[in-house]
């Protein structure tokens, strides 16, 4: 039995779940998000709590049921609260600034990094160090904050690049005489 699929998926005052087949549709104050639930899995609405169940006693079923809890209840507290990840700059001129809303980062090359902010996201820098990722889908706002970290990573011998807030990055002892 899954531990995390048992749970029952709050839904707040203000937000709106649909259900049609399998496709859950959930909106809210900050917007609306849909995801497609497996076949083996079984989504019923009541009151104000959605329940999730295995229709068929399967090895694949037992593994979506807690995943798609989970992703449901991602998708419940996006449209109410929304995820924010933090990166951090570290190193002599590293910095960000907005061109628009695309993020624009000197990062040692030799030339500046733009990137465009994807649908559903978006950047604040609130000092030249810090950048900020917020967004109403849990993955995208993690896959988006990767993307900028893959960019130059910290190195373990100084410590600069770009990093997640309060990363501990790993230090090698350099050369020795």
């Amino acid at each position: 039995m899954s531990r995390i699929g048992k749970k029952a998926v709050a839904v707040p005052a203000g937000v709106t779940v649909t259900l049609d087949g399998q496709t859950v549709t959930v909106q809210g104050p900050k917007g609306q998000l849909a995801w497609t639930v497996a076949e083996e899995i079984e989504v019923k609405q009541e009151g104000g709590e959605l329940t999730l169940s295995k229709r068929v006693d399967t090895t694949r079923a037992q593994s979506m049921w807690g995943l798609s809890r989970t992703l449901v209840a991602n998708m419940v507290q996006g449209v109410t609260q929304g995820y924010e990840q933090t990166l951090e700059l570290v190193g002599v001129g590293y910095r960000a600034a907005m061109k628009g809303t695309n993020l624009s980062m000197q990062l040692g090359f030799s030339h500046d990094v733009d990137i465009k902010a994807p649908d559903g996201i978006s950047f604040l820098v609130p000092k030249q160090t810090e950048v900020r990722i917020a967004g109403i889908d849990k993955q995208l706002v993690g896959e988006t904050a990767a993307r900028i970290r893959r960019i130059r990573p910290p190195e373990p011998y100084k410590g600069k690049g770009v990093r997640y807030a309060g990363e501990k990055v790993r230090r090698k002892e350099g050369k020795k005489k």
